[in-house]
């Protein structure tokens, strides 16, 4: 009984310590799980770094660049990935020096889930089409692998555009696409595009943020077929039309 005493007396002391220095105690946290097989590591990377890591890095602050900018997810800690990082650092309130060290990566791991997902965005919600992901213009990897790109970009737009973002639409196969009238080609279909619904000021704020969150196709308000929605995703050069 004593034994049990003393260890509950010390976990209450952890815990207490936990809270007293921001530490948070909690099992099964996001942290617990966040590198979801795809850890990033060899911390500090910076300018200079290369590896897989930095690609991991690279698909997670892609979304904060300049206007019309889509960063390179190459492994190589060039000058355009330190400023991704800065901005996503800035945006977050940490120390913004473009250098990825411990604090930046936790806080990347707190918005992931498990499935390597930023934790509002999901797959079930970017394929409402079928459970494989299969039939689209490439294959059911490469369009998962893109849905998780372009959600991560999603999840910077939606920081700096504060609110939820809805997706109506993602990841098509090519039977889906034409059963809904999509365009032959659609970028849907590739897994990388999504449509988001919402007021008309709403789509408008989204479509402008888009132009800064990595997206080379932005299609919204005035653009035909697109009055409800505002559309991004990825093309071989930039296509902005509404708004």
């Amino acid at each position: 009984m004593l034994r049990k005493a003393q260890h509950a007396l010390l976990s209450l002391v952890m815990i207490s310590t936990g809270a007293v220095f921001g530490v948070t105690v909690t099992a099964g946290t996001a942290h617990a799980a966040s590198n979801c097989g795809q850890p990033i590591t060899g911390l500090p990377l910076e300018q200079g770094s290369q590896g897989t890591s930095v690609e991991r890095l690279q698909i997670r602050v892609a979304g904060f660049v300049d206007s019309g900018e889509v960063l390179s997810t190459d492994g190589i800690y060039g000058g355009r990935t330190k400023e991704a990082v800065r901005k996503f650092q800035k945006q977050y309130g940490l120390q913004a020096d473009g250098i990825a060290g411990s604090q930046t990566v936790d806080k990347i791991y707190s918005l992931q889930d498990s499935d390597c997902t930023p934790i509002h965005f999901s797959y079930a919600e970017w394929n409402k089409c079928n459970s494989d992901w299969s039939g689209g213009a490439v294959s059911a990897t490469a369009a998962k692998a893109n849905a998780r790109k372009s959600m991560w970009k999603l999840e910077a737009l939606r920081a700096k555009a504060g609110g939820a973002i809805q997706i109506s639409s993602g990841f098509r196969s090519n039977s889906c696409n034409a059963a809904v009238g999509g365009v032959n080609g659609s970028r849907h279909t590739y897994g990388d595009a999504a449509d988001m619904p919402g007021t008309q000021a709403r789509r408008c704020q989204l479509h402008n943020g888009a132009k800064s969150s990595g997206f080379r196709e932005i299609l919204g308000q005035g653009f035909p077929g697109h009055n409800d929605h505002t559309h991004v995703g990825m093309t071989g050069s930039r296509q902005w039309h509404g708004c």
